[in-house]
């Protein structure tokens, strides 16, 4: 099987980063990833990347000339796949287009419910009784793009932001790896 490349973007702990990098260790996953890109020097992802021998890019951007640089390091990979994973900043309406339905990400809620920040402290405040996450196309309006895959997680009574944040990262896990099959049968 002739994998697909992929790159990963991250913000902070990289825990879906590293399930990614789990499941693309697998003969059957069709991806492979390839580089990591973090806008923070002090993401603790970054440590995946060294572990599994991954290029990692520390870039802003904001920056017009990191754009540019990314861009060809991409090109330079044969990236066919951007997954977001945690990473939380608003991509450029250029590079979104020049990587037109090729970017994927994850979110913790059930969209449209909850697009954007603070996610599970709205979710507690609504009194759901169910949540989830979402995996989705990137397009140019936050969080809405074309859904691939949602998975539920029921809310218990005692739940906290902490507790709730736990069971959907497990949730999300599978789901990001699943639709990544998904996309690419």
């Amino acid at each position: 099987m002739v994998k697909k490349q992929a790159c990963v973007f991250i913000s902070g702990k990289g825990s879906n980063l590293k399930a990614l990098i789990k499941s693309s260790r697998e003969y059957n996953f069709p991806v492979n990833i390839s580089c990591v890109v973090t806008n923070s020097k002090i993401a603790e992802g970054i440590n995946f990347a060294k572990l599994y021998n991954i290029p990692y890019y520390i870039l802003s951007l904001d920056n017009q000339l990191n754009l540019e640089s990314l861009l060809l390091k991409l090109k330079k990979n044969n990236i066919s796949l951007i997954c977001l994973a945690g990473y939380l900043k608003i991509l450029k309406k250029n590079f979104i287009k020049k990587f037109n339905g090729k970017i994927i990400n994850i979110h913790p809620s059930l969209l449209p419910k909850y697009k954007g920040l603070n996610t599970f402290k709205r979710v507690l405040n609504s009194k759901d009784k169910i949540t989830g996450c979402t995996v989705h196309h990137v397009n140019i309006e936050l969080d809405s793009g074309q859904k691939i895959l949602q998975k539920k997680v029921s809310i218990n009574l005692n739940d906290n932001v902490e507790s709730l944040k736990k069971r959907v990262q497990q949730a999300e896990y599978k789901a990001y790896s699943e639709s990544i099959i998904r996309l690419f049968k």
